[in-house]
């Protein structure tokens, strides 16, 4: 009896996997055949009940005009010159999938991830994690780090440079943080003590590609 319930249990788990597996490439991505491998993804569920996403959302299908365009806010008009590229683009989506991206880099990142962070960061952002990882590694370090919630996320720039779509969400987090030792003694940070983080992370992905994936291409912080 208890073996039949377990493999239950491991059934629903699989088809819930790969729900959320699917959830998370139809909203930021992934990559394609044609870059030669395929994308290793993860879910994580959202753990904030209480998120306040702040999204100018633009809304119908008109094309605006040039003049339409020159009246509107630089970050309406971004959005709206990215949805001219790219028609399917939705904000609440994006930063849904943001959301989604930012939790599991962060994860990769402190556990070490190679593979998965080379599928969801340009070269030069993926250089620089994969060094520090290196670095972490050689020292002995092992990285601790919890996402106890999303306070905020919102679209704070967005722009279109020919076909290159690039869009800065501001995403303000409670963490807990730890750097350890080879002893597993506290170096940086405290387990026991939960900090407001905000970060400002943009993506971007070309709009004339068949590949759908938008790359973190630039990360930074706020206070």
């Amino acid at each position: 009896m208890g073996g039949g319930f377990q493999a239950i249990d491991i059934i629903l788990f699989a088809v819930l996997a790969l729900f959320l597996i699917f959830k998370l490439g139809s909203v930021l991505g992934r990559r394609g055949e044609d870059e030669g491998h395929k994308a290793d993804t993860l879910s994580i569920p959202d753990r904030n009940q209480t998120t306040n996403d702040n999204v100018v959302e633009l809304q119908g299908r008109h094309t605006p005009t040039a003049e339409e365009i020159a009246s509107m806010t630089p970050l309406e008009a971004g959005i709206a010159q990215i949805k001219i590229a790219d028609p399917s683009f939705r904000e609440k989506e994006f930063i849904k999938g943001a959301r989604m991206a930012f939790e599991m880099i962060l994860d990769a990142f402190a556990k070490g991830d190679v593979k998965l962070l080379k599928t969801l960061l340009d070269t030069t952002v993926f250089e620089n994690f994969s060094g520090a990882i290196q670095e972490r590694e050689k020292a002995g370090h092992e990285l601790e780090t919890t996402i106890v919630g999303i306070d905020e996320s919102e679209i704070i720039r967005a722009s279109l440079d020919k076909n290159l779509a690039s869009v800065t969400v501001k995403i303000v987090t409670e963490q807990v943080n730890a750097l350890k030792d080879a002893a597993g003694e506290i170096i940086e940070g405290d387990p026991a003590n939960v900090v407001k983080v905000t970060d400002v992370w943009t993506f971007c992905r070309n709009t004339k590609s068949n590949n759908p994936n938008w790359l973190l291409v630039a990360t930074g912080s706020e206070g």
